[in-house]
């Protein structure tokens, strides 16, 4: 019971910080491969795969804005995170691109 509810407010404070992001001008980076992202992905997502992300990081900090970070099931995007807070990037996981675009349509 106390784990649903735990759920229930990480997840509605999740949504809260994703569309404050999106108001600051977040970039929503799904890091999938380029085969998967070509299958499916939210409008407007840059499409940088998680292998090639470190070699990015200088480019993404010259944007000046927080990112939101998505791949297939959020584990990938989980390591995206880390490595974008590691360089001083201000970002959140988004979890499953599906799932952020449910989460940016309900906005």
């Amino acid at each position: 019971m106390f784990g649903f509810l735990s759920n229930l407010f990480s997840n509605k404070n999740k949504h809260e910080a994703i569309n404050q992001l999106m108001q600051q001008g977040a970039i929503i980076l799904d890091v999938r491969t380029s085969a998967e992202f070509s299958n499916g992905h939210i409008s407007g997502a840059k499409n940088i795969p998680l292998q090639v992300l470190n070699g990015k990081i200088a480019n993404l900090k010259k944007e000046g804005k927080p990112i939101i970070t998505c791949c297939a099931s959020g584990m990938r995007s989980g390591s995206a995170t880390s490595l974008l807070k590691s360089n001083g990037i201000q970002s959140i996981n988004g979890g499953s691109w599906t799932s952020l675009q449910q989460i940016l349509k309900s906005k």
